[in-house]
């Protein structure tokens, strides 16, 4: 799912008024504000008076695509050893100072971004500021923590991905999908790139990327503009840059030109699964409203029990215990689009393969109806609306937009665009990206794997990885 589904903006659509009332989302559309710092910090303020808390947020414009050769993993890792200390705060020290005023913080790595946050009282904000401003640009790397810290992101990858196998074949799936782009990589790194990965490379890498005006400050709660600009302005503002960002230049990827297949076989594997995906423009890339069309059509193919694969696949023809779609649109660089199933038992999956296969002929040749794409707009918008319970989605949809190529305005005009997606904008859409020669399909069987016969992991990474 899009971080721009997860908006919260229903008022701009003229929605059912009963629903829109239920969450009062128009003050918080109304009052969301940006400005950017002297030393090229941009802030991002939503404020939201219904409990006095906060959710504090820096983003950095760097993610494992960011990463040099040979040292994938390196955007993760860092991540995880920004809360090894600085002078002021020693190691343990932040994660202490925070649980005793009753707060939670966290992190997390993708491959655009990397994020730092804390859910707090809001008369803590001066203090997370003042936490998040002193590891800008202070941080204290030494072996002794380094090494150590080198060893749990080295668990963490085989507990994640190694120990799963439908983790495993994701993975596979990214490195088959992209030829040149770093998308390519996982997140969480390849193991023996993370073997060799040590202090030098961590504080490089830092140094490279961590500085006011590479970051995004987005803060979500009971503030004001006005307080969030002289507390960011009191602790991020008198802040030097280290260095001046360079645009972030990657390998691009050449046009996809033949279809691609991965088999995977795994006797940790309970059943057989496919899963398909299709290198898609995002949202930062696309033309003329077609991310949006992919949105509604991922909506329409595979959102729930109502969607063209679950009634063919599961209620009409019985061949599937499951199967869906997404539409992932976030990315700098580019999306991508996938769809999966599960046989129901005793079924061959290849039943499961040509049932898809028929629902994406049928979409290209005779498109949508006025009906599905009605109720598909109504659902992304009603998921929007719910999420605004969540400070921290709030914060994470202007985050993810900020770094990944977006602004403000378009987060905020979302919902007219998706409002504004015609029938034949999704069948257009679907024959352009739904072509095979641009997709790699997986299979995961159930069979022969020289690892052993460890438990599978339902603990899957995707394009995140948390510390």
């Amino acid at each position: 799912m899009s971080a721009l589904r997860r908006l919260l903006l229903v008022t701009a659509l003229g929605l059912n008024l009963s629903l829109a009332g239920q969450v009062s989302a128009e003050p918080i559309i109304k009052n969301v504000s940006t400005f950017m710092l002297g030393n090229g910090m941009q802030v991002v303020v939503i404020p939201d008076h219904r409990a006095p808390v906060v959710t504090h947020m820096v983003y950095y414009k760097a993610g494992s695509a960011d990463e040099p050769m040979g040292e994938a993993g390196i955007a993760h890792f860092l991540e995880h050893l920004m809360f090894k200390g600085t002078p002021r705060y020693p190691a343990g020290e932040l994660d202490r100072v925070i649980r005793i005023n009753g707060g939670e913080g966290n992190a997390f790595t993708t491959r655009d971004y990397t994020g730092y946050y804390q859910r707090i009282a809001r008369d803590q904000l001066d203090l997370m500021m003042d936490l998040e401003a002193d590891r800008m640009q202070n941080l204290v790397l030494k072996d002794e923590n380094v090494l150590p810290e080198r060893d749990v992101i080295l668990e963490e990858r085989r507990e994640r991905i190694d120990n799963d196998p439908s983790s495993l074949l994701g993975e596979q799936l990214d490195s088959v999908l992209y030829h040149a782009h770093p998308y390519q990589k996982p997140v969480i790194g390849w193991m023996e790139e993370m073997k060799q990965l040590d202090r030098e490379d961590a504080i490089d890498f830092y140094r490279t990327f961590y500085t006011p005006a590479n970051a995004v400050l987005v803060v979500a709660g009971d503030v004001t503009a006005e307080e969030v600009k002289a507390l960011a302005e009191k602790r991020y503002g008198v802040l030097k840059n280290t260095f001046t960002p360079k645009p972030r230049l990657r390998t691009p990827e050449p046009e996809p030109i033949a279809a691609r297949r991965v088999i995977l076989k795994d006797n940790r594997a309970a059943s057989p699964m496919l899963q398909r995906a299709y290198v898609a423009p995002s949202y930062a890339t696309d033309s003329d409203g077609e991310a949006e069309a992919l949105e509604i059509l991922a909506e329409i193919m595979g959102g729930g029990t109502t969607s063209r694969l679950y009634r063919k696949l599961v209620v009409d023809d019985r061949v599937a215990a499951y199967s869906g779609a997404w539409y992932s649109g976030d990315g700098l660089d580019s999306g991508s689009f996938s769809v999966y199933g599960a046989p129901a038992p005793a079924v061959d999956i290849a039943r499961v393969e040509t049932g898809i296969d028929a629902v994406i002929e049928d979409i290209i040749t005779n498109g949508v109806t006025p009906e599905e794409l009605a109720r598909a707009k109504n659902r992304l918008i009603a998921a929007s609306v719910y999420s605004l319970d969540s400070q921290s989605a709030l914060a994470r949809s202007f985050g993810t937009a900020l770094t990944t190529g977006q602004t403000v305005e378009d987060v905020l005009e979302w919902p007219q665009r998706i409002e504004a997606v015609t029938a034949e904008q999704v069948k257009a859409a679907a024959a352009r990206v739904l072509d095979e020669r641009r997709s790699v399909t997986g299979l995961l069987l159930p069979g022969d794997n020289p690892s052993g016969a460890a438990a599978p992991n339902p603990a899957a990474l995707d394009s995140a990885t948390q510390h």
